[in-house]
């Protein structure tokens, strides 16, 4: 019994341990997903721009009916805006290539996840620590209502003290002579 409640103990705190990082991979994974959202914004926004962008011929037959191309010349440099839309298109590009690595790195996450729950998690032991869990969480509440109630209206109140006592720097066990006995 002594061995099994040692083994069950060992694999509640490797459980724990195993929450915790499940829940920090978790915690990483939520920002990823947060940052792809915001790169698939990113991504729409250029997709909606690329729909409403003007074709040159177009803004080139616009410019030779309704505007004088030396005054449009003076305020609008086209070798400028052909140079900043090949270094936005080239942004474009490297968002879009981030955020396919990021989609990867979000799946072989997803993938570990999963493989770390399949071979952590045995149901037998799930359902041990479970009930431990709900057991203390029942006693825990119970003490508070406890509290909460008042429990004994007297001017005093006897605590029982825990007893072995163990020394706070060295954890040894100590013996103690207890008030009144």
């Amino acid at each position: 019994d002594k061995e099994m409640r040692q083994h069950m103990d060992a694999t509640v705190v490797q459980m724990q341990r195993d929450g915790e990082k499940i829940s920090f991979i978790s915690g990483a994974l939520q920002k990823d997903q947060q940052d792809q959202k915001a790169i698939e914004m990113l991504v729409q926004s250029l997709e909606k721009l690329q729909m409403e962008k003007a074709d040159k011929e177009d803004v080139l037959a616009a410019m030779d009916v309704k505007a004088d191309k030396a005054a449009l010349g003076s305020k609008v440099n086209c070798s400028q805006f052909e140079a900043k839309m090949e270094r936005l298109d080239g942004r474009m590009q490297e968002l879009q290539s981030q955020i396919s690595g990021q989609k990867q790195d979000w799946n072989n996450m997803q993938q570990q996840l999963s493989t770390v729950v399949e071979e952590k998690l045995d149901r037998l032991e799930l359902k041990a620590f479970s009930n431990q869990m709900e057991g203390m969480w029942r006693r825990s509440v119970e003490e508070l209502k406890e509290k909460m109630m008042g429990g004994d209206s007297g001017a005093g109140t006897k605590k029982q003290l825990p007893v072995p006592f163990t020394c706070l720097s060295c954890d040894r066990m100590l013996t103690m002579q207890l008030p009144g006995q």
